[in-house]
């Protein structure tokens, strides 16, 4: 029997769902294997939005562990995706980073980085007046996370994929793995897991079903290292 999901996580069947599994028709394993798929800057961006923090503190290991564990799933992977600066663009992130997915590497943790593109950006504000700006760009990392996620499907590496982003590009995903699933005649679930906050960040991946963390059970998961070159303040 499944474990009861803890305060804080909530499951939503997504909008506008893709066609059934038919899971009348294809048989549930009774040991869901999962893997874990985290799309790195789009779960910051989420935190940051939510709950106010400004560096990426999440533990991955330990968010998938609690997503596993509050339905019953039996974790078998995790897969961490994230644009990074080169360090003559960005020395302090670029540092963060290579400690970061160093810390994660070392947990078992698949990781994959791609170095961000920084591009001139032009605003126009209310009042008419222009400021220039330079952006970092990531390129790649939905594609890659869709191919990863879709040739897992097909190797029969798990029976659910948990999406840790919203990124909408991977709802095509979902209609993908439902196909699989019914080529290969097994049972195989896709979700998305995001943070949200009361009237902001409600949506999950289209045609996925839907992990809502609050902010209790994400802070539950939150990474206790320091990865800074040298402590500064964030705030």
């Amino acid at each position: 029997m499944a474990a009861r999901p803890p305060a804080g996580l909530f499951f939503v069947r997504g909008e506008y769902p893709l066609p059934s599994l038919s899971h009348n028709q294809l048989p549930e394993p009774l040991q869901k294997r999962t893997l874990t798929f985290f799309d790195g800057q789009n779960l910051f961006h989420s935190a940051r939005e939510c709950f106010g923090y400004t560096f990426p503190n999440y533990d991955v290991m330990a968010l998938s562990r609690a997503v596993c564990a509050a339905s019953g799933l039996l974790l078998s992977g995790v897969r961490f995706y994230t644009g990074v600066p080169a360090a003559h663009d960005d020395a302090l992130w670029n540092s963060f980073w290579n400690k970061k997915l160093l810390s994660m590497t070392r947990q078992g943790v698949r990781t994959f980085r791609r170095e961000l593109r920084y591009r001139e950006r032009t605003h126009e504000t209310p009042g008419g007046a222009t400021f220039t700006f330079v952006q970092g760009e990531e390129k790649g990392i939905d594609v890659r996370i869709a191919l990863d996620v879709i040739r897992s499907a097909h190797r029969g590496e798990y029976d659910v994929a948990v999406i840790f982003s919203q990124d909408q590009d991977l709802s095509e995903v979902a209609a993908e793995i439902r196909t699989i699933a019914q080529e290969q005649r097994r049972w195989i679930k896709i979700m998305s897991a995001y943070p949200v906050a009361d009237g902001a960040n409600q949506r999950g991946i289209n045609g996925t079903d839907w992990i809502r963390m609050d902010r209790a059970f994400y802070d539950a998961c939150i990474d206790p290292f320091d990865y800074f070159p040298a402590r500064r303040s964030l705030f």
